[in-house]
């Protein structure tokens, strides 16, 4: 009935601002910052503008894990989509700057706009009707939550070190370093193996939170 489900919709209403997800938030502010500083060579000042994004991914983590009045189900999807439009602004500018090869940030880029485009798709299969634009991307009704697999974990953690280790290469003269190179292929055994643990556990990476 019409009041049944509009019951269901208001018990998935969520705040969205919750000091994680400002911190999310900041994190997607500060990754054009860091786009237009590599692609003007600016290294110095982008890996001390790095290191702050890398705290504000650390301390909304710690917040959402020891309060719970800042943990949602809208943060655990805001901050993962943080790290990869930051992951994918980095290395796209990197890849300008010369510093990380072409098909590796292809392989990233094409692994992340696969996982957001099947986000999209769950958010309208799991979206209570009427399925309406104004309610498909009000965020602060959230009816499905990522879990991140192990090894996509894995990946981003490996990613962000590539992107550290490239940022501060020019800085301290090992660009062309052979451990750099053994960084690349590192990071993208991980990004392929992150990609089939999506495809392979499937709908057990996905939890309905109307599902009842």
């Amino acid at each position: 009935s019409p009041q049944l489900l509009s019951g269901r919709w208001e018990q998935l209403y969520e705040n969205p601002w919750t000091v994680p997800n400002l911190l999310s938030m900041a994190r997607i502010g500060l990754a054009p910052i860091l786009g237009y500083l590599i692609i003007e060579e600016n290294f110095n000042v982008a890996l001390g503008v790095f290191a702050l994004a890398g705290i504000t991914d650390l301390l909304d983590g710690f917040i959402a894990r020891n309060w719970a009045n800042q943990k949602s189900a809208l943060g655990s999807a805001l901050d993962p989509l943080a790290d990869k439009i930051l992951i994918s602004i980095l290395y796209i500018s990197l890849t300008c700057a010369n510093l990380i090869p072409v098909p590796l940030t292809s392989m990233i880029i094409l692994r992340d706009i696969t996982l957001i485009a099947a986000v999209f798709y769950v958010r309208y299969k799991t979206l209570p009707p009427p399925k309406t634009l104004s309610r498909y991307f009000n965020p602060c009704y959230v009816t499905a939550q990522l879990k991140p697999t192990f090894i996509s974990k894995v990946n981003t953690v490996v990613q962000l070190i590539l992107v550290a280790a490239s940022l501060a290469a020019p800085v301290f003269n090992y660009v062309d370093n052979v451990y750099l190179q053994t960084l690349w292929c590192i990071t993208a055994f991980t990004t392929t193996a992150s990609a089939y643990s999506y495809y392979h556990y499937g709908r057990k990476t996905v939890q309905v939170l109307n599902d009842k």
